[in-house]
């Protein structure tokens, strides 16, 4: 049996990803240090054969026992509210922790996935992105912390597979959405839903005609473990091509809960994206991947967990 250690397995991503390796056959270590993940995703895992959990910062010292064939570094803050609340943590967890993480790889002889971001694209002046081009950051701004983390890890990443031999693989993750996302953490659709819900306003940051392309979780966890099953070392988008304005979003939203919560306008948060689209050529042609949940069906499939959490 292969084992696989995912950092953030607590978190929204890592805990789907937990539940994907355990049904291809692995045993699963998910390690966490609960700053931003919830064990509420992992309860219906706990005592379950082949999985463990660790409470564990990845920004200390490393040691996991026994082999490892694959490590998945999904741990950091995700979201604008969380790295905005949680600068040094988000920029040590990208340097220091994507370092030791590396180095358990080297050491197990491992296979290595960071969950790396479109945000390394910054605000983008090519549209859609591919994978070659080398974004529009800005490293001083509130949004700084994550991407210069996220592309200082994926530095650290390729560096290791230059200079050690690493079997490396690096994710950008574009928007993705769908259960056992925190209702608070300031993402297009927590915010949505709940407020939709809840019958209050829906908030949209600007004219609404900013752009972004939505991924169901399904699809995402699907194109992370082809990738780590792949050998390129290469960043490969894994996203939605399907690009739609906050608007648009907004108002399918409204249509998928059935609520008539009207739409209310805010200022656009500073250096927030105008466009966000992926090229998902090189995943069509080196992992015989593409998305297949469309926005509507994903929001129909993420409504019952909206449901629980916000009506309890």
């Amino acid at each position: 049996m292969k084992r696989a250690l995912i950092t953030g397995g607590a978190g929204f991503l890592g805990s789907h990803l937990c539940d994907r390796l355990l049904s291809d056959g692995y045993e699963v270590i998910a390690m966490d240090n609960l700053l931003t993940g919830s064990m509420s995703n992992l309860e219906h895992l706990l005592g379950r054969d082949h999985f463990r959990f660790v409470k564990q910062d990845v920004t200390e010292f490393l040691h996991v026992p026994g082999r490892l064939d694959l490590i998945l570094h999904f741990a950091s803050p995700a979201s604008p509210v969380d790295y905005q609340e949680l600068p040094i943590q988000t920029l040590k967890v990208g340097a220091l922790g994507t370092h030791k993480t590396l180095g358990l790889a080297r050491e197990k002889g491992s296979v290595f996935v960071l969950a790396s971001t479109s945000e390394v694209y910054g605000d983008p002046l090519e549209h859609p992105q591919r994978e070659e081009y080398w974004g529009n950051v800005n490293p001083v701004g509130p949004r700084g912390v994550y991407d210069e983390a996220k592309r200082f890890a994926e530095a650290m990443v390729m560096a290791y597979h230059r200079y050690h031999g690493i079997p490396t693989r690096i994710a950008r993750i574009f928007n993705t959405y769908g259960p056992r996302m925190r209702l608070n953490d300031g993402r297009a659709l927590p915010a949505f839903m709940s407020q939709a819900l809840r019958g209050e306003p829906i908030t949209v940051f600007g004219d609404g005609r900013q752009t972004r392309s939505f991924c169901y979780v399904s699809d995402l966890v699907d194109g992370i473990v082809r990738l780590a099953h792949s050998d390129t070392s290469d960043p490969v988008n894994i996203g939605n091509p399907t690009e739609t304005t906050i608007l648009e979003f907004a108002r399918t939203v409204l249509e998928v809960t059935g609520s008539r919560s009207e739409i209310v306008y805010r200022p656009l948060p500073v250096d927030d994206p105008k466009t966000r689209r992926p090229d998902i050529t090189r995943a069509r042609e080196l992992l015989g991947w593409e998305p297949v949940v469309d926005l509507v069906s994903g929001l129909r499939k993420s409504l019952p967990y909206f449901e629980e959490r916000v009506h309890g």
